[in-house]
């Protein structure tokens, strides 16, 4: 098993500690027991996680109802659209 050195802020650091059930239970531990949420995978849900990580949406609210549309009803969806 090869070794890697990482770099957290303190608070992370914290965090790990406190997630650690026993003294003797490592970081590599912690992490390998922890649960991440599964990544969004509708075209709303990535643009909202990248307004959330950016700032801002580069579509509309009204662009983003259509591909919400199409990507619940495909055979529905215009045929210009690809």
């Amino acid at each position: 098993m090869s070794i890697m050195t990482i770099e957290l802020d303190s608070d992370a650091v914290k965090k790990l500690e406190s997630a650690r059930l026993s003294p003797r239970e490592t970081y590599s531990d912690v992490v390998r027991r922890a649960e991440f949420p599964l990544k969004p995978s509708l075209a709303r849900d990535l643009l909202e996680d990248f307004k959330l990580r950016a700032g801002s949406s580069p579509l509309t609210e009204e662009a983003l109802d259509h591909l919400s549309e199409a990507q619940a009803n495909p055979s529905r969806s215009p045929s210009h659209w690809g």
